[in-house]
């Protein structure tokens, strides 16, 4: 399991943000809306405090901070504690995963991959929302780590590195979302979602299960 000290001390100032930075929120999550599709059993990796699974209408989640995930479960979210690593859930149980701000957290991004390769049905789909290391905002990210309570040990990626480890572990017919085209402090309204990656900071891959014959 990873390390979770930092947010089972600050669960409350983590789910906090999301109300002080609603132009930020809305339009990630707006972006992620753009890409989702119908779906009749998803589930989120890393659902944190419940702010996207719970007004996507995800019912389930993975959790490894058990105080982020007592939030979540207040929202109405079925959390299993549990690391992208190693989902304790049986093959082919979800037609939908999604995975918003958490890969930068994972141990391991290929194991992880696989994992939920492997809890997709045939042809389900993989949506993955993450800041990109070479953007604005993942720059400043990176610049200063050694000051967040949150990214002080997080591990960032480029988009192009992203698709390299989707790539490798199976998945195909690639999507893409954008938006956060400024840094927060000068998001006053929503911002709206661009197809494509290169501009934004917020980038959201939707990623599809090979069939398996």
């Amino acid at each position: 399991m990873p390390n979770t000290e930092a947010f089972d001390k600050n669960q409350v100032e983590y789910d906090k943000w999301f109300m002080k930075n609603k132009p930020v929120y809305f339009s990630e999550l707006n972006a992620i809306k753009e890409i989702l599709p119908d779906f009749n059993k998803a589930v989120e990796i890393g659902v944190g405090t419940g702010n996207f699974a719970e007004p996507l209408g995800i019912n389930y989640g993975i959790e490894p901070s058990k105080n982020m995930a007592r939030i979540a479960k207040s929202k109405g979210i079925e959390v299993v504690n549990a690391a992208a690593e190693d989902i304790p859930f049986e093959n082919e149980s979800f037609d939908l995963v999604l995975m918003v701000t958490t890969l930068c957290f994972l141990e391991n991004p290929i194991k992880a991959f696989s994992e939920i390769y492997r809890i997709l049905k045939n042809e389900g789909l993989f949506i993955n929302a993450f800041i990109d290391k070479n953007s604005s905002i993942g720059k400043i990210y990176q610049r200063n780590k050694t000051k967040s309570l949150f990214y002080n040990s997080a591990v960032f990626y480029s988009t192009e590195e992203v698709l390299l480890m989707l790539n490798q572990t199976g998945f195909k017919n690639f999507d893409f979302r954008q938006t956060i085209f400024n840094t927060a402090d000068k998001i006053k309204k929503l911002e709206q979602a661009k197809k494509g990656y290169g501009e934004g900071s917020f980038i959201v891959i939707k990623a599809q299960k090979n069939k398996q014959i």
